[in-house]
């Protein structure tokens, strides 16, 4: 009859001989470390998240440095992220612009809030809240926002008349007597 074998932890080995059970207590901890640093970068914590990994690349395992190099460089990128700078109200609501137009409503949209929240007469930035309702299906907040753009500037009317973004609001008839109030 066979014995089942006995399991025993077999350690790597060095030039020297078979390494010191130490190095499996110190890989243990990088391993935590890395997952703890992980779940900072998932939480959102980039700045905290990029010191841990930066610290671990200098005494962690040697095969985890281009994976821990790689996500030092993408907190860099979402640290640098919310840091955009913008010269006027005009300068954001073109990269508000940029981000609907790549389909990114949600950065697009708090853009726009915070031109309104800068200058609540941006009538600009409440038109641009208008193209996104509809772009996003959402007739009611297009025809609120659109009518605070009219408010604002009358001019909005005549440039909404001819806006192909608006096109899915066409059939809606509270769109068509904003647009034509005398019709």
């Amino acid at each position: 009859m066979k014995t089942a074998p006995t399991s025993t932890v077999k350690r790597p080995r060095t030039l020297a001989g078979i390494a010191p059970a130490s190095s499996d207590v110190v890989r243990v901890q990088a391993l935590a470390q890395y997952e703890a640093a992980l779940r900072l970068m998932q939480d959102a914590k980039y700045d905290k998240a990029a010191a841990a990994f930066r610290q671990l690349l200098a005494v962690g395992p040697p095969e985890l440095a281009e994976r821990i190099r790689m996500y030092i460089n993408a907190c860099a990128q979402q640290i640098s992220k919310g840091k955009t700078s913008f010269l006027s109200g005009e300068e954001r609501y073109d990269y508000a612009i940029s981000l609907l137009n790549d389909g990114n409503y949600q950065d697009a949209r708090a853009q726009l809030q915070q031109i309104i929240a800068d200058n609540p007469h941006a009538d600009y930035a409440f038109y641009g809240l208008a193209v996104m309702a509809s772009m996003t299906c959402d007739p009611h907040t297009c025809l609120e926002q659109l009518t605070e753009a009219i408010r604002l500037n009358p001019r909005n009317r005549i440039q909404a008349r001819a806006d192909s973004d608006f096109q899915d609001m066409a059939d809606d008839p509270r769109f068509t007597e904003l647009l034509y109030p005398e019709a």
